[in-house]
């Protein structure tokens, strides 16, 4: 048995590691004896990576002062000795519980639905307590400035130690924790005290959440949805390998015919911003915005305007386009989809040919969900070139299910904007309504354009300056749009003002219908209403998880995107079972209706994009 032995906030703990079978005894007469008493035990993972495919290495056990270090690697005894701990400890914690239950569910066996009645995870107890990282002014949501903060400001930062190891032994953070020994002191050091954090971290933070009076409900309500996100990605998204390896070839072609096209415009390299923006500045274009290094900026976000395109690549109407933008952009996006999707798809790709995108259902401020690995949610909403990648299983189809205009009708609950409610009401082209309204009867495409712009800004804070770069319009046309709409809508800014009123009140923080807490920049209170907005948007998709969950729906789905959820379901049962999730997904929000579309795409999730028929997937 090795033996390491520590100081913690000022306590002498231990971390153990069997070395010998006969070291497993003491291990297990220790977990049953916190098993009888009903110990609070912190638990977690080592592995060679963060992949799909990575195995386990180490598994780790901790009360508040004694952890066990299990070194799979040596074994079946103890692998198994592992397995029984896990399948039997009544109240376990974990740090991004999710990583770990999947690990064990897909290598011991023990499943998501078995492991998470019985664990809880001290990340979704921060996120609600203060849901900004360190670096935005908050505690941090990682283990190690979370264990400074509640736990021991002398708390180790085991990390960066185990860092330096990997470099003097000629290793990085990608390959080290596969090669780094089993017995190394500072890996089984950090495994350790890691189960031993957590096990007190926790506590901690249920103590301070309470003490703050913050909603109890919503503890067993993220853990729920967190649960829902982990079998999605259990399930993951079957790909087409052929036509996947061939669009990296095609994105490689097209990112090469852009290139050239930049080039005719003196432009040698697209991700050079010095050499695009003397380009532009020559062809007469005017560049405003700046980089904090104070050089003109050509993101992409200045460019879509330019190249008369908005944020999902569709024509604005608005100007005649930029060739040289237009080429910058998409050369660059041929660049960004081949690494970032189809090759991260076929690198990250199981021995099934089965991608198994990770969901983070607390990933933004808001709770917003965010995706990796690859990052799905980013796709833009119009394409289908990297959607074909993803295909149904034989003799099924993919379907979709998503809530109608779900920003402005959150917007509508939460202002209760009488017009807008009532537009809502009587099934009005809500776009074209708000149209009416601020241009008169006779309104034509680009005020109804303008119109939805003016919308959407409104509920996520997208002032006038922000506007006009999205849409390539004069600030001026921009701010007289946004006072149209606000004249149209009163009940919008009254509610916004009264919202920023409370939040300054309130300590710069505000309390989401639902009863998160978020918090606010004193300067940046305006941004109250994007929050409001984006949160209760995301919450209504939380509860509709459960709800589809609850009726035994999940195992057809393959990926929450925000507003929407696809899956997979046999050919003969698909619109059925879209159906069951389109009603499952309806709900009222404070008299508002949220309604859903259901869609039954075909074999790839691409059908649903306007997929050509010689593309047409055949398993």
């Amino acid at each position: 048995m090795r033996v390491h032995p520590y100081r913690l906030a000022g306590e002498s703990v231990t971390i153990k590691v069997p070395e010998r079978v006969d070291d497993l005894r003491e291990f297990r007469t220790w977990w049953t004896a916190h098993a009888a008493a009903g110990t609070l035990i912190g638990f977690d993972t080592e592995t060679t990576g963060l992949a799909w495919t990575d195995r386990i290495r180490l598994v780790q056990f901790g009360d508040t002062h004694t952890a066990w270090v299990i070194p799979i690697e040596l074994g079946g005894p103890f692998r198994a000795a592992a397995i029984e701990a896990l399948s039997k400890l009544p109240r376990l914690v974990a740090h991004n519980l999710a990583f770990d239950a999947l690990k064990v569910d897909t290598e011991f066996g023990i499943k998501l639905e078995d492991l998470y009645p019985r664990a809880q995870d001290s990340r979704v107890a921060a996120h609600l307590l203060d849901s900004r990282h360190d670096y935005e002014g908050g505690v941090g949501l990682s283990l190690k400035p979370l264990s400074a903060w509640y736990v021991d400001p002398a708390s180790p930062d085991t990390q960066n130690d185990l860092t330096k190891v990997f470099n003097s032994m000629g290793l990085t953070k990608e390959n080290g924790w596969a090669r780094i020994a089993l017995s190394h002191d500072v890996y089984e050091l950090y495994a350790g005290l890691d189960a031993l954090l957590v096990a007190r971290l926790l506590p901690k933070l249920l103590e301070r959440y309470k003490a703050e009076g913050l909603r109890s409900a919503l503890l067993p309500y993220e853990h729920r949805i967190a649960l829902v996100c982990a079998k999605l990605q259990r399930t993951g998204m079957l790909i087409d390998p052929a036509y996947t390896k061939g669009l990296v070839g095609r994105l490689a072609d097209e990112k090469k015919r852009f290139s050239d096209v930049a080039a005719r415009f003196g432009v040698a390299s697209v991700n050079s911003p010095d050499q695009v923006s003397a380009a532009l500045l020559g062809m007469g274009e005017r560049l405003t915005e700046r980089t904090d290094s104070g050089a003109l900026s050509v993101a992409k976000e200045v460019l879509l305007p330019l190249a008369d395109l908005d944020q999902d690549w569709k024509r604005l109407g608005m100007r005649e386009p930029n060739p040289l933008a237009d080429a910058v952009l998409r050369a660059k996006r041929a660049g960004k989809w081949s690494t970032s999707y189809a090759e991260a798809m076929l690198d990250n790709r199981d021995h099934f040919d089965r991608i198994h995108p990770k969901i983070n259902p607390m990933g933004a401020i808001t709770a917003r969900a965010s995706h990796s690995d690859p990052a799905m949610a980013q796709l833009p909403s119009h394409g289908w070139e990297v959607r074909r990648c993803v295909v149904a299983e034989e003799g099924s189809v993919y379907f979709s299910v998503d809530q109608q205009a779900v920003e402005l009708r959150v917007l509508a609950a939460l202002s209760q904007e009488s017009r807008m409610i009532r537009a809502i009401a009587s099934g009005a082209d809500l776009h074209g309504f708000a149209a009416e309204m601020m241009y008169g009867e006779g309104y034509d495409k680009g005020q109804r354009t303008l119109a939805k712009i003016a919308g959407l800004g409104t509920a996520y804070q997208g002032g006038a300056a922000t506007l006009a770069k999205q849409t390539g319009q004069e600030v001026a046309v921009m701010r007289d749009t946004l006072q149209r709409y606000g004249r149209a809508f009163p009940g919008i800014k009254r509610w916004a003002r009264k919202l920023q009123r409370q939040a300054l009140a309130e300590g710069c923080t505000m309390t989401t219908v639902i009863g998160r807490r978020l918090h606010l920049d004193r300067d940046k209170l305006y941004k109250g209403v994007a929050y409001a907005c984006q949160s209760t948007a995301r919450d209504t998709m939380g509860q509709a998880l459960i709800t589809m969950d609850d009726q035994g729906l999940t195992p057809y789905l393959t990926m929450w995107v925000h507003d929407e959820v696809v899956g997979t379901a046999p050919k003969r049962e698909a619109a059925d079972v879209a159906q069951a999730c389109a009603d499952a997904m309806k709900m009222t929000l404070l008299g508002v209706p949220l309604d859903t579309d259901a869609e039954v795409y075909g074999p790839s999730w691409a059908d649903g994009y306007g997929l050509p028929e010689e593309w047409a997937y055949a398993a």
